[in-house]
């Protein structure tokens, strides 16, 4: 082993025992919170739009799910939501919230490109492969209970 491979495993070594450890428990305990209490709001919009506007609880869904989008782009715009992120973590990617905010977060930021080049080009770079996976595990899904029912 050169000199010069042996300092740099030492110094990583070294390093490391200087690095702090991460507070794994405090950052379980954020997510955890954070993330029920956007859950408990999802919660709550689909009871105020069974109560209050007459929907059943399946027709609730819809509405609710796209006031939390609308409340999440909202958040992202006004630079609430990347706070949230950055206290809570994976807490605030509940995935229709965190859907939202990643691609609020590309259209914002590739708006300065304009709308066609920057905005609609870029605003499912994050996002996309969460689109493209959703599609073909539905479509597979979706052949195998056809198939199930054909021999059932």
């Amino acid at each position: 082993m050169s000199k010069e491979k042996m300092n740099e495993t030492n110094f990583e070594k070294m390093s490391k025992t200087y690095q702090p450890k991460p507070p794994y428990f405090m950052n379980c305990v954020k997510a955890f919170i954070v993330g029920g209490l956007i859950c408990t709001l999802g919660e709550l919009l689909s009871e105020m739009y069974v109560h209050w506007f007459n929907f059943s609880d399946e027709e609730a869904g819809n509405p609710t799910v796209a006031t939390l989008i609308l409340l999440s782009s909202l958040a992202t715009g006004f630079g609430v939501y990347d706070k949230l992120g950055q206290f809570a973590g994976a807490g605030s990617a509940v995935p229709v919230t965190g859907f939202a905010n990643s691609v609020t977060s590309s259209a914002l930021e590739y708006k300065s490109e304009g709308y066609v080049l920057g905005v609609a080009t870029n605003l499912f770079k994050l996002a996309g492969s969460v689109i493209v996976f959703g599609v073909v595990a539905a479509y597979v899904l979706g052949i195998i209970r056809y198939v199930w029912s054909l021999i059932i």
